[in-house]
């Protein structure tokens, strides 16, 4: 495949941003495939697996963004980035081309690849991945992405939670990161038993996490993170496209 190609899993929307800094906001979603990580609960195989590799479609810039335009109707506003890991795919042509049109561009990894194109993101949130999910954080990497996004991209981190491990986890990342704002969403599965069928998902589970991670950050008096479920995942659950 050229370099100059984008390998896509799906484009969709708009829909809304379900988790982060830019929760709740319009976006349409350019979801990549391929990934470098393999986390014990990730809700987006589809994305991720190299068994998925013959449905994602190796795209150009030009192409993608005419798609995000179709679906956006002509009008701006923000396209979110997402994987999988989108680091892995050269998206700094896509990003320039939408921002001459108006758009916004938000992208989520975990950290682990920096590209100069970041800095020329207008949001960039940072996933590292915590103790459930089998994966460990290369901490230099991680800063390399924070200095690679400069001064005028917005920085957020964003952790998944889902026991004392990874909360613990959390408040050791946002010690080597104080000037970077948090926030903590409480794990969509149960890492032992992903769910299979996309359109269900553990919603007591969920819920008690989420009532549970309430409880720790306030008796901790942690007043500085933000809690969020993923919205999305409220309203349509695993379901792929929305």
């Amino acid at each position: 495949m050229s370099e100059s190609l984008i390998r896509v899993s799906e484009i969709f929307g708009p829909t809304i941003q379900g988790e982060g800094a830019l929760i709740g906001q319009p976006t349409v979603f350019v979801r990549t495939g391929g990934c470098d990580y393999r986390c014990s609960w990730c809700d987006t195989l589809h994305a991720v697996d190299s068994s998925y590799r013959h449905d994602w479609h190796p795209m150009d810039a030009a192409g993608i963004f005419a798609e995000v335009e179709r679906l956006s109707g002509g009008t701006p506003l923000t396209v979110s980035l997402s994987g999988g890991n989108p680091a892995i795919q050269p998206l700094g042509g896509l990003i320039l081309l939408g921002r001459e049109k108006g758009y916004r561009f938000g992208l989520e990894t975990q950290g682990s690849l920096a590209k100069d194109w970041f800095a020329d993101l207008d949001v960039l949130t940072l996933s590292p991945k915590p103790p459930s999910s089998g994966m460990e954080p290369d901490w230099d990497a991680f800063q390399d992405c924070i200095a690679a996004a400069g001064a005028n991209t917005r920085l957020a981190l964003k952790i998944v939670i889902f026991n004392e491990a990874d909360y613990a986890f959390a408040k050791d990342a946002v010690a080597r990161h104080p000037d970077l704002p948090v926030y903590l969403q409480p794990g969509n599965h149960t890492p032992a038993a992903p769910a299979e069928d996309d359109t269900t998902i553990d919603m007591d589970g969920i819920m008690e996490r989420m009532r549970w991670l309430i409880g720790k950050v306030s008796a901790d008096r942690w007043f500085d993170a933000t809690v969020l479920p993923q919205l999305h995942t409220l309203i349509w659950g695993n379901l792929k496209g929305v």
